[in-house]
């Protein structure tokens, strides 16, 4: 294969590219985990996440995808038998959903059209129904990242809150961590499940649960079986700095940094950063008369963008147009999307040429593949951007 100048664009929504800066970070020999210096560092990544996450609470993190943070939140809270009150907003609620089928929860699930977010009305009427408190736990993931819709959370919790209900809320902002404003505590969320490999621009490997004082209190009844995901053997040695088993060693070098690197940019300034780099890329798939998935503007995802094909066009002929000749990654459809799709992701450690360079790119795309669509995307990009 013969050299292709120029970087990769690496457009999909997580992993998200990472920074020169954090990979020089994990570039450092690995220390004694079990030694002083480690009991510092990881004191200080426990700290730190948890300004992230905006909460007072622990925050336990594992060496594990996301994934396993889902697990970790399900098994440490419920019972078997329990039931569990899931939306379908997506690919990654689905999956979840199935997950806590396979550890033999019992599972409902809110039917959804994977073109909004999860329903707060239709939670809350759920519930009101629930006189006997069966369900024990309301799942819902936070920013969907195969459809980029976001769920309003604050208003999921108003709803559960207004039907007096006790079950717990339960997050996944896997990738709406560190790019889609979130606050653990202000939102009353129970447990949040979140990774490394997206807003806080790592590789994936690690993964995190913060808690509240009532998911702690219930995973003391808790009767699913756990070792390797147990909060209390976590929280017990998280109180020095250390972990009951061998952390990411190098990870958490890098988690180090990216919270410095959030924070010296500010979070309500990445907040901001990140909505305007999506009000950009809408501008330019409205401009070229393609379809933005999401269809209520209140649940835009500031994370990505999922462009729906005019019928007959196929998505992944059109994402491998533009990495073959252009060498740039977009995000497939997943799910009952797959080829229906494609995802433009504009997290992490970007800015405002990265996003126009990407844009560019589909452009090019869309021309080359032969795409129905009207020229000047970019154009209506830059006109926001420079106004803005």
């Amino acid at each position: 294969m013969s050299y292709q100048s120029g970087r990769h664009f690496l457009q999909i929504p997580g992993p998200s590219p990472v920074p020169e800066r954090l990979v020089r970070a994990m570039a450092q020999p690995v220390i004694d985990h079990r030694g002083p210096e480690f009991g510092e560092l990881g004191r200080t990544v426990l700290a730190g996440i948890k300004r992230i996450f905006q909460t007072d609470s622990p925050v336990v993190i594992y060496p594990a995808s996301g994934t396993g943070a889902w697990e970790a939140a399900l098994v440490n809270t419920l019972s078997p038998g329990d039931r569990v009150l899931m939306c379908e907003t997506g690919q990654f609620a689905t999956l979840w959903h199935e997950l806590a089928t396979r550890l033999g929860l019992d599972v409902e699930f809110l039917p959804g059209d994977w073109r909004h977010g999860a329903s707060p009305e239709a939670i809350a009427e759920r519930l009101s129904r629930d006189g006997d408190h069966h369900i024990q736990a309301v799942c819902v993931v936070h920013n969907e990242t195969s459809t980029g819709v976001t769920s309003r959370i604050a208003d999921i919790r108003q709803a559960i809150d207004g039907t007096g209900h006790p079950a717990l809320l339960m997050v996944d902002t896997i990738s709406g961590l560190a790019s889609a404003e979130y606050k653990h505590d202000e939102w009353g969320v129970d447990v949040t499940v979140s990774g490394s490999q997206k807003g806080l621009m790592l590789p994936p490997g690690i993964s995190f649960n913060a808690l509240s004082d009532k998911a702690l209190a219930r995973s003391k009844q808790a009767r699913l079986p756990k070792s390797y995901w147990d909060w209390a053997s976590m929280l017990a040695g998280n109180a020095s700095g250390y972990f009951p088993y061998t952390p990411a060693t190098t990870l958490l070098y890098g988690l180090k940094e990216a919270i410095a690197m959030l924070e010296e940019e500010g979070l309500e300034n990445v907040f901001a950063r990140h909505q305007r780099h999506a009000e950009a890329t809408r501008r330019a798939v409205q401009a070229w008369g393609l379809e933005v998935l999401c269809l209520n503007p209140e649940e835009y995802s500031p994370v990505l963008t999922t462009v729906l094909l005019p019928e007959g066009q196929d998505a992944d002929a059109l994402r491998k147009v533009i990495l073959e000749r252009f060498d740039m990654s977009l995000g497939a459809g997943l799910g009952k999307l797959k080829g229906r799709v494609f995802r433009i992701g504009h997290l992490g450690d970007i800015n405002d040429l990265t996003l126009l360079g990407t844009l560019a790119g589909v452009e090019m795309g869309l021309m080359a593949a032969g795409v129905p669509h009207s020229p000047g995307g970019v154009q209506a990009a830059m006109r926001f951007l420079a106004d803005h």
